[in-house]
């Protein structure tokens, strides 16, 4: 989404105990169901310094069913449940050749996270269906106005919006439980 000249990312994330009812809320209203559940992989970048996570920064590349994207995402602001941040993103054509580029600028991977996700649009919005190793969320992106009509049509808390990316979420439950793995992926089945 983007205000003016500047890309912004707008939007809520809640933690959801029943991902197949909200699946059925958007259906019954009428969404459209924009991609299938499919399996992402995110890897974050970042300096031997932690340069960018330090400033509220994430350079992320991610890679989905044959397509992969570079994003930079800015330092978020979270008002009223809302999380807003800069966000800039492009298509890469091959993966591998970007981790090179991104290594030799003296940036390494320091965090991988996993998710299957399943992405709507509802009110004007996009909303993605989130399972990961963590639990599962839902993500409704737009603007501010649009997004709290769709957070009230699928009967979901507003109150309950996490102000938190899912690295930061990790690093908080690696807190409670230091056994966790370094990066939060799927165990293999």
């Amino acid at each position: 989404m983007s205000t003016g000249d500047r890309p912004e990312e707008i939007e809520v994330k809640l933690p959801a105990s029943d991902l197949g009812e909200i699946r059925r809320r958007l259906h019954d209203q009428g969404a459209t169901l924009e991609k299938e559940r499919h399996e992402e992989a995110n890897d974050l970048y970042d300096d031997e310094q932690g340069r960018l996570f330090g400033a509220g920064c994430a350079l992320r590349l991610r890679r989905v069913a044959g397509e992969s994207r570079l994003t930079f995402k800015g330092p978020s602001r979270f008002e009223r449940g809302i999380r807003t941040r800069e966000e800039r993103e492009t298509t890469i054509g091959d993966p591998t050749e970007a981790e090179a580029i991104l290594e030799r600028l003296g940036l390494s991977r320091r965090f991988r996270y996993e998710k299957r996700r399943e992405e709507w649009r509802i009110h004007g919005c996009a909303v993605a269906l989130d399972e990961t190793p963590i639990g599962d969320f839902v993500e409704i992106e737009g603007d501010p106005a649009a997004i709290r009509r769709a957070v009230a049509s699928l009967a979901l808390d507003f109150a309950s919006a996490i102000p938190y990316s899912y690295a930061h979420l990790y690093a908080l439950k690696r807190q409670e439980n230091p056994g966790l793995p370094r990066d939060m992926v799927f165990v293999p089945r």
